[in-house]
C-alpha cells in the first residue's frame, strides 16, 4: 500500500479505521513517506479528531510537520483538489534520518540515550 499510493484517504470508520491512520502518520513523522493523509470528513465525522490534533500541536506534543499532512474534506471533489495543491516541506529532523536498507555501516546513527 505504501508503495502504490500517492495519499491515504480515510472514510469514517472505527478502531480499525483510526490504527491505520495514525500508522501512517507515524511514519510520515519518521519520514518513511512524504504523503498526505485526507480525512473524508462526511457529516463533520472527523472533527473532534481534528480538534484534538490541532489541540496537541498548540500544545506542542506533535510538530507542525506532522499536523499539516492531515486534511480533510467534506467531499471527494474538494479533497482531491487539496491533495492536488498540497506541497511537501520536509521536518528538518525527520530528514536526516535514513530507513533505507541499504550499507548499513553508513546509516546516521541516532542517540538514544537518557541524558538526566
Amino acid at each position: 500500500m505504501l508503495d502504490n499510493s500517492d495519499a491515504f484517504i480515510a472514510l469514517p470508520g472505527g478502531i480499525g479505521t483510526l490504527e491505520e491512520i495514525f500508522q501512517i502518520a507515524s511514519w510520515a513523522q519518521l519520514n518513511i513517506h512524504h504523503k498526505l493523509i485526507g480525512l473524508l470528513n462526511i457529516d463533520g465525522f472527523f472533527n473532534k479528531l481534528l480538534s484534538f490534533l490541532d489541540q496537541a500541536e498548540e500544545e506542542n506534543f506533535i510538530p507542525h510537520s506532522a499536523r499539516r499532512i492531515f486534511i480533510s474534506a467534506s467531499t471527494a471533489e474538494k479533497m482531491v483538489d487539496k491533495l492536488e495543491d498540497f506541497v511537501y516541506k520536509p521536518d528538518p529532523v525527520a530528514a536526516q534520518i535514513d530507513w533505507s536498507m541499504g550499507n548499513s555501516s553508513k546509516k546516521r546513527k541516532m542517540d538514544l540515550s537518557l541524558h538526566l
